[in-house]
């Protein structure tokens, strides 16, 4: 009998594992955990960093375009102006043959304003400028005024404009890309300090801090935009 109880007993002790094997057990966890982060952090990184890259060049994409918008704005804000110029220095010679009672001079002069300039100019006189004290001080400053290049200018400098902001919104998406890539470079400094431990707690702990940093940089690059 008591050999028979001793035999039964022995199936009992042969199945459990001894240290060392629960420590290679362990490791071999560890490992695996290990590997999945690193396989993940790396794909996660290059994504993030093709990201940054690509919304950097947006942001120089933007900031050319708006650029040459405001170029183009400043030119044509420019003749837009001379040609207001010259139709009020012909404006002024007109009020000059007005009032020295010179109607041919100053018909020839009307004939001399450009076509916008002209219709504001008849508008400019149903207003009885010269009995009215409230009337405009002149065409130019009629709403039937339309100076196609000071038109142009404003809607370049708005489109320029737009471009300015698109940009700027791609400057902020490629830094929080790149903030999240350096967060993601952490997460691989981490594991690999984590495999230097011998200590289980310790490796553990470094293991779990790495892998709540990944999730939480991986959420955050999800919510980005993506050009």
């Amino acid at each position: 009998m008591p050999g028979s109880e001793h035999s039964a007993s022995a199936p009992d002790v042969s199945e459990q594992k001894s240290p060392l094997e629960e420590h290679a057990v362990w490791e071999e966890l560890i490992e695996i955990i290990e590997v999945i982060v690193l396989a993940l952090v790396t794909m996660a990184t290059a994504w993030s960093g093709y990201q940054a890259a690509k919304w950097d060049g947006q942001q120089s994409l933007l900031y050319g375009t708006a650029s040459a918008d405001r170029f183009q704005a400043d030119a044509a804000a420019a003749a837009g102006g001379q040609m207001l110029q010259a139709n009020a220095s012909v404006f002024t010679a007109w009020l000059q043959a007005t009032s020295a009672h010179d109607s041919k001079l100053a018909a020839l002069y009307v004939r001399r304003f450009t076509p916008d300039y002209r219709t504001a100019f008849q508008a400019w006189l149903k207003t009885d400028p010269f009995t009215n004290p409230g009337a405009p001080a002149g065409p130019g400053y009629m709403p039937q005024y339309r100076n196609p290049d000071l038109a142009a200018a404003a809607q370049l400098n708005n489109r320029a404009a737009a471009a300015f902001a698109r940009g700027t919104t791609a400057r902020d998406n490629a830094e929080n890309y790149v903030r999240d890539t350096v967060l993601f470079a952490a997460v691989l400094f981490l594991v690999a300090i984590a495999q230097r431990f011998k200590l289980r707690n310790i490796r553990v702990a470094t293991t779990t801090v790495a892998f709540v940093l990944l999730i939480y940089t991986a959420i955050s690059v999800a919510q980005l935009p993506r050009t």
